[in-house]
């Protein structure tokens, strides 16, 4: 089983992180900060909110003035660098978000951001004043640092995982397009990647916003390609007409029109958490002109309550010639994941072509091993 995310502030990290701050700033105390981050339900806590047990103790124990404790942190955040250290921007939102050190907090998590992430803490900069934080994210698209341009980007993810809702750009996500058109042809992958993540979250609530901006973008250049279909991709797994069309994929109006049966295996019939079973799909296509096909398969998760969730994962996305037989195996593990726990029941899965559900099967999902 992978280990949780919140065993990184397992072991030695925390007195680690405390020897830096004392080398910094003399007067910290180490002990008192272990204790207060360690203190009450610290062993139940996930990730992020270990990181602001953290943040809460920094804030007790370094200088009482907010820009006091920047400058030291300003002295040891280039030896901090990665995921664990999302506490640095988050002792930004808990404490500059005082209007009078805005301007600092802009600062500092520009500078935090570089070496782990800000796109959780701008978003309560947002939420207190939107016009403001708007202005400085387009700024920061402008950036020559890929990273503060990846943050103009995440940073307003309408459904960012792990972070606090933006019903705002849920209902209305305009403010967020000037934004994205900045950015549609940025040369890092990494900036790419996040206009994309951006695209589909829009999607899922305004399908008919991405498709038309799809269809503006589309063949301007190779990356806005790339953010252009990758930014769709919850819009072809649910055979949007116009976007199916748009990448060049047959019809899937009609089942009939593309193929003409399709089965779905899995071996075995039975499996324990944690095991893994094989899975068989056939497709015959149609015998019409070479087109091309997505095959995914479907599996209906079952959730702590008892209702289900289905998750898609590829198969194939490719050309095939009329007439042509799709077919595969696919070996599928029912181990839980850090975003995934599985639980016992009987989980539906299906095979979907071009979007079209072409085929069923189900599996008997047991208790671990």
């Amino acid at each position: 089983m992978a280990e949780p995310l919140k065993a990184l502030y397992d072991g030695l990290f925390i007195e680690q992180f405390a020897a830096k701050v004392k080398e910094a700033w003399q007067p910290f105390d180490e002990r008192s900060f272990a204790e207060r981050v360690r203190g009450g339900e610290w062993e139940r806590l996930e990730l992020k909110a270990r990181a602001r047990a953290i943040t809460l103790a920094l804030g007790e124990e370094l200088p009482s003035k907010y820009e006091e404790a920047i400058a030291v942190l300003f002295q040891i955040d280039e030896q901090c660098s990665g995921l664990p250290y999302i506490f640095f921007p988050d002792f930004v939102e808990v404490y500059g978000l005082q209007l009078p050190d805005w301007e600092l907090s802009f600062a500092a998590l520009a500078r935090f951001t570089q070496r782990s992430t800000a796109e959780f803490a701008i978003r309560t900069f947002i939420l207190t004043d939107q016009e403001r934080t708007l202005a400085q994210m387009h700024a920061w698209a402008d950036d020559s640092n890929e990273h503060l341009r990846r943050l103009a980007s995440e940073g307003i993810r309408p459904r960012l995982p792990w972070a606090q809702a933006l019903p705002l750009f849920k209902r209305d996500p305009s403010p967020i397009l000037p934004i994205l058109e900045k950015l549609k042809q940025d040369p890092s992958l990494y900036v790419r990647k996040s206009v994309a993540n951006n695209l589909n979250d829009i999607a899922k609530d305004h399908p008919e916003l991405v498709i038309e901006l799809a269809e503006r973008w589309h063949g301007e250049h190779e990356w806005t390609d790339w953010i252009v279909r990758h930014g769709c991709r919850t819009l072809i797994k649910r055979a949007e007409p116009r976007v199916m069309h748009l990448f060049g994929y047959s019809a899937a109006a009609d089942e009939e029109a593309l193929f003409t049966s399709a089965t779905l295996s899995v071996e075995p019939s039975e499996v324990a958490i944690g095991g893994e079973v094989e899975l068989s799909y056939k497709v015959q296509l149609r015998d019409t002109a070479r087109t091309k096909v997505r095959i995914e398969y479907g599996i209906d998760f079952v959730k702590s309550g008892g209702k289900t969730s289905q998750k898609r994962f590829l198969l194939s996305d490719k050309e095939y010639a009329g007439g042509a037989v799709a077919s595969g195996t696919r070996t599928h593990r029912f181990a839980d994941l850090t975003t995934r726990k599985h639980y016992e029941g009987v989980h539906r899965l299906t095979l979907w072509v071009n979007g079209v559900q072409a085929a069923s099967g189900e599996l008997l999902v047991k208790g671990e091993i």
